[in-house]
């Protein structure tokens, strides 16, 4: 019996589940479990996914410097501070690599993306999660659990899933509160769906400080979740120790090309964030309208409490979609088993939804 061992940490994993994507024996599937764009890629991504498929022989480049140069223009950053990666997820990993190890700790609020506390187990750091308060990132709960051993501290702004986020000045003053040696993560995955005035995805705090990283994702927004297309922001020394980390070819042809094209169809991405802004508000006040609570969102979904106990718990009203082909997201994971997430989709899937709902709290 061979006696290896993982590195410590690794068994403590409960591996990611993702947003379910089919239902045995239904004939029509509404998938709204994964945060999605609802009106898919661009065309021109398309025809630009095509037209690489023809030169698939050929290794991509290992620098993504046209991608780089395309998010350089869309948000006047400097290309040279920009690193592409295989989804915001494998930036995420590289970060915890370089950053944190054996023995220190990881700070992340208790309703954050749950690949904060996985990917600081799998470098056998210690997870920490702070307190929220009404379901958004309080700082003071995040300050006040950052210690001697913390290395790193992630932020989710807009966070998943419960849709909150924290305004400018509230991630300036947790930035201030941060020792110098602590390195402060924004993952802004959802970033291009917020019209707020007062929301920050933390580009001017990359800009001034040398320990804040921004993370952004083409998963949302520009449609082309299935190319695993991400980037980061950084200072130069991050960025640096970054790129010493990544594979060389951590991003295939197929997927830069297809974020050039999709940076560029500005059209699309306005359609896209209307179809957010018409849709998100319907579906929490019909979903208010059925007595569920449904707490304020400013991404691409909403987050639904049911009863905690007797017939209308998430997990009754999960099976009772899932009868009617529609799929939600369980939020026992991110421990809200009382909630249900749901995506922002077609018009027809929104209805749909609610009149589902409708009758099972009926």
């Amino acid at each position: 019996m061979a006696n290896l061992r993982p590195r410590p940490g690794i068994l403590e994993i409960e591996p990611y589940v993702g947003g379910k994507s089919e239902l045995a024996g239904a004939a029509r599937v509404i998938k709204l479990s994964a945060n999605e764009s609802a009106l898919g890629p661009s065309p021109q991504a398309v025809a630009a996914l095509q037209e690489a498929a023809l030169a698939s022989h050929r290794y991509p480049d290992g620098e993504a410097a046209r991608l780089r140069a395309a998010l350089g223009r869309r948000f006047q950053l400097d290309p040279a501070r920009i690193v592409c990666g295989a989804g915001s997820d494998e930036l995420i990993q590289l970060l915890l690599r370089a950053y944190a190890g054996p023995g220190d700790e990881v700070v992340y609020s208790a309703h954050g993306f749950l690949m904060y506390k996985l990917g600081a187990l799998g470098v056998g750091a210690v997870p920490v999660a702070a307190p929220e308060r009404r379901l958004r990132a309080d700082v003071d709960a995040l300050l006040a659990h950052v210690g001697s051993r913390t290395r790193m501290l992630f932020v989710a702004n807009p966070n998943n899933p419960t849709g909150s986020y924290l305004p400018a000045d509230e991630l300036a003053r947790l930035h201030r509160g941060l020792p110098e040696d602590v390195l402060l993560v924004v993952d802004a995955a959802y970033a291009e769906y917020v019209r707020s005035n007062d929301y920050s995805a933390g580009i001017e705090l990359v800009d001034r400080a040398d320990n804040v990283v921004m993370t952004r994702t083409f998963s949302k927004l520009f449609g082309l979740a299935a190319l695993r297309l991400g980037w980061l922001y950084g200072p130069p020394a991050v960025v640096d120790v970054v790129n010493r980390l990544r594979g060389p070819f951590n991003v295939g042809t197929p997927a830069q090309v297809a974020g050039v094209a999709a940076l560029e169809d500005l059209d699309h991405q306005e359609r896209s964030r209307a179809h957010n802004d018409r849709w998100l508000p319907w579906l929490a006040g019909a979903l208010a309208d059925l007595g569920l609570r449904v707490h304020p969102s400013i991404a691409n979904f909403v987050l639904v409490e049911f009863e905690r106990e007797g017939q209308s718990t998430a997990s009754a009203a999960s099976a009772w979609l899932e009868r009617e082909g529609i799929i939600a997201r369980p939020m026992g994971a991110y421990g809200l088993p009382h909630c249900l997430r749901l995506s922002i989709g077609l018009e027809d899937e929104n209805r749909a939804v609610v009149a589902s709902l409708r009758e099972f709290v009926g």
